[in-house]
C-alpha cells in the first residue's frame, strides 16, 4: 500500500501541495485529475522521491521514500516515473531505448522482454528505428514501454497519451491498463483526459490548488460532484438553480420535454459525431443539452432534468 501522510512542499515560498493525505491499494490504477498548475506533476516527483518534503511521510509499504537528501540518486528502485518529456537517447533504436535498463547476461530472455513490451505500445514495426527519427507520439509510446522494462511495483505516469493520436491512444489504453492489472502493478496517472478516469481507473483523487478537494470511485466522482469545479473536469456542466435548489447538470442529463418550467432558446448547435451539443439561452443564462438533431437558432424548447 502507497500511504501519503500530511505532506507538505514548495518550491520557493508559496506552498505548493498543502497538507495531503490519501493511501492507494496495491494493483489499483488511480487516476489524479485537476486543473493545469494544481500540482499533480508535483505530486508525483515527490511520490517518486525527487523532491525532499517540507512536512509528512510518504510510505510504499513499510519503505519510506526519502528525497535527494538521503538518496545520492533521487528516485525509488520499485517505482518508476515517466515524466512528460520522455528521456529518450536520440541515438540508439527503439528496441535499444526499451532494453537500456536489462541485463545482458541473457541477451535472448532480455530482447524477448523487449519485443513483449514493444507490442503492447503498438512499436513493434520500429524496433530497429533510432529514436531521433520518431515522432512525439511514437516516443511516448516508446517511453512508456521502458518504463515498463523492469517490471516495477508503483508506476508513475504523468499525462503519458498526450501526445498520441486519438485512433491509436484507445487501444494504447486498454493493453497498458490490462497489463498493469495482470501483473498487480499500482499505477498513478496524472491526467487531463476524462477516458482514463472514467475507463480505467479504480479510483480518482481531484486536486485543485495543491490540495486534495476529493477521492472515491469515477462512478461517485461523476455522479455526485461535491461542486462545479470538479464536475467541469468531466466536461461541459450546467449550474441550474431549480425551486431555490442548486443543480450540477450535464447536458445528456437534460430531455427535450413538451413542457415545463425550464424554457430555453437555441442559440447554437455543434456536430459531435453520434450527437448535437446545443447551447441555448434561459432566464438565468446560457446552459448546453445534447440532441440528436440540429436545431435552428431561436427555436424555443422546454428541458427536464433527466438523472
Amino acid at each position: 500500500m502507497l500511504r501519503v501522510k500530511d505532506i507538505e512542499f514548495s518550491y520557493h515560498k508559496e506552498v505548493t501541495i498543502q497538507k495531503t493525505n490519501f493511501s492507494v491499494e496495491k494493483g489499483t490504477n488511480v487516476a489524479i485529475i485537476g486543473e493545469s498548475g494544481c500540482g499533480k506533476s508535483t505530486l508525483l516527483k515527490l511520490i517518486y522521491g525527487l523532491y525532499d518534503l517540507n512536512e509528512g511521510q510518504i510510505f510504499w509499504n513499510e519503505i519510506e521514500v526519502l528525497g535527494p537528501k538521503y538518496n545520492l540518486i533521487p528516485g525509488m528502485d520499485f517505482m518508476k516515473y515517466l515524466a512528460q518529456d520522455f528521456d529518450l537517447m536520440p541515438y540508439i533504436t527503439v528496441a535499444e531505448n526499451v532494453g537500456k535498463y536489462l541485463s545482458n547476461m541473457f541477451p535472448e530472455k532480455k530482447w524477448e522482454r523487449v519485443s513483449e513490451l514493444l507490442e503492447i505500445v503498438e512499436m513493434s514495426d520500429f524496433a530497429n528505428v533510432k529514436a531521433k527519427n520518431l515522432s512525439g507520439g511514437q516516443m511516448q509510446r516508446v517511453a512508456i514501454a521502458r518504463v515498463l522494462a523492469l517490471e516495477p511495483e508503483v508506476l508513475l505516469l504523468d499525462e503519458p497519451f498526450s501526445h498520441i493520436d486519438n485512433f491509436r491512444k484507445n487501444s494504447l489504453r486498454r493493453k497498458l491498463f490490462a497489463y498493469l492489472k495482470e501483473k498487480k502493478i499500482t499505477c498513478i496517472v496524472a491526467t487531463h483526459d476524462s477516458t482514463d478516469v472514467l475507463s480505467f481507473a479504480d479510483d480518482v483523487i481531484v486536486m485543485q490548488q495543491g490540495r486534495v478537494i476529493e477521492q472515491g470511485s469515477p462512478k461517485e466522482v461523476y455522479h455526485h460532484p461535491k461542486n462545479s469545479y470538479i464536475a467541469s473536469l468531466f466536461g461541459d456542466v450546467n449550474e441550474l438553480e431549480i425551486e431555490g435548489k442548486r443543480h450540477l447538470v450535464f447536458p445528456h442529463q437534460l430531455k427535450i420535454v413538451a413542457e415545463s418550467d425550464l424554457k430555453v432558446t437555441v442559440l447554437n448547435s455543434y456536430f459531435r459525431g453520434n450527437l448535437y451539443l446545443i447551447e441555448a439561452q434561459y432566464d438565468q443564462g446560457i446552459l448546453f443539452f445534447e440532441s440528436q438533431q440540429e436545431f435552428p437558432n431561436a427555436t424555443e424548447l422546454f428541458l427536464m432534468i433527466s438523472r
